[in-house]
């Protein structure tokens, strides 16, 4: 993994402050050229606070209904189902939106291609959230079973929209868990067979089979970023190495890479420790997401020693993508993983 000659590899989660993902692709390119296997649009727009803008889309539905409950992590009201409804078939979601962002900004990308802008290889990157990590957040426990069905489909019906319309050689999925670590640490709560190890790594195997072969797909494993905060501080690896290895051990296609976040201040043995029993598949890129603003280079750097101690062999990345942040600090952060790649 890291004999490319241009040091670790890097990987962008997805998010950027940028208007448009030609900005985001030009960026990019210009700062990560040489060190970046997969670009992402930024997820601009409406699409800029990772699924937020899907409780509108929800809210469409009239098979559901808000509901006044103390919030767990995101100051929105929940939605319950309506009523009368006992099946995932008699949910009517709308278009949500995933499909069309993407073959939008993939038309932005191969004209940038075109032009030389983006290097030849470089595929274009589609970040899709779990339908667990939307039911968790935006439904009420009763009624997550049956949301989640749909919800699933309607991913679905999304991810043929996006393989209909882009080559699988020039695409690579990425499928985001987040809310699957609230769950786990019993930072919220459950619904019958999704608050389990077992639960989430079937169904995250299940979404990862949706990817056909000549496409790439990857996993972002991540304890939250609203507000630059974790829904609670990881006290080590451990939750993130057993869902990673439940996936690859139940998945029936590749899994082209994982990443995984790295709190700023971890960069202790402790924290570390149980990647030593990571059981990724030959051919699986791990990318830890160690590069910080806080504590700079130097940060940086103590936080890669640390994790070579135990896994020698991985790429680098943000916690939880560039978005979110000062448009102007993002030259500079690209720069840190630049010269963070070389150590």
């Amino acid at each position: 993994m890291n004999g490319t000659g241009t040091g670790r590899p890097v990987h962008l989660v997805g998010s950027a402050p940028y208007a448009t993902a030609e900005e985001m692709f030009r960026a990019a390119a210009e700062h990560l050229g040489a060190h970046i296997a997969r670009l992402p649009d930024g997820e601009v727009g409406e699409r800029d606070s990772w699924i937020k803008w899907q409780h509108a889309r929800i809210g469409r539905s009239p098979q559901f209904r808000p509901v006044e409950v103390d919030p767990v992590y995101v100051p929105v009201a929940p939605y319950a189902l309506v009523e009368g409804v006992t099946s995932a078939d008699d949910i009517e979601l709308p278009d949500l939106g995933y499909a069309g962002a993407a073959i939008a900004s993939f038309a932005v990308f191969e004209r940038l291609a075109n032009e030389g802008a983006i290097a030849p290889g470089v595929r274009f990157q589609v970040g899709l959230p779990t339908p667990l990590s939307v039911a968790s957040i935006y439904v009420v426990p009763p009624s997550r079973t049956l949301f989640e069905q749909a919800y699933g489909r309607a991913m679905g019906r999304e991810l043929e929209r996006i393989l209909a319309a882009i080559p699988a050689d020039r695409l690579a999925i990425q499928w985001e868990a987040a809310v699957e670590f609230a769950l786990l640490e019993g930072i919220m709560p459950g619904h019958p067979g999704a608050d389990s190890v077992d639960g989430m790594t079937d169904r995250l195997a299940g979404l990862v089979d949706l990817v056909p072969a000549g496409a790439e797909c990857g996993l972002h494993l991540c304890y939250g970023d609203s507000g630059h905060k974790h829904f609670c501080e990881p006290a080590d690896t451990g939750h993130l190495v057993a869902v990673a290895n439940g996936v690859s051990a139940r998945a029936r296609r590749a899994i082209d890479w994982v990443h995984m976040p790295v709190p700023k201040e971890r960069d202790d043995d402790a924290y570390f420790a149980p990647l030593a029993g990571l059981a990724l598949k030959p051919g699986c890129e791990l990318y830890l997401g160690l590069v910080h603003t806080t504590g700079g280079l130097a940060g940086t750097r103590r936080r890669i020693a640390a994790a070579e101690k135990v896994v020698p062999d991985f790429g680098i990345a943000t916690e939880c993508g560039f978005g979110r942040r000062p448009p102007e600090t993002i030259p500079a952060l690209m720069r840190q993983h630049v010269e963070a790649a070389g150590v």
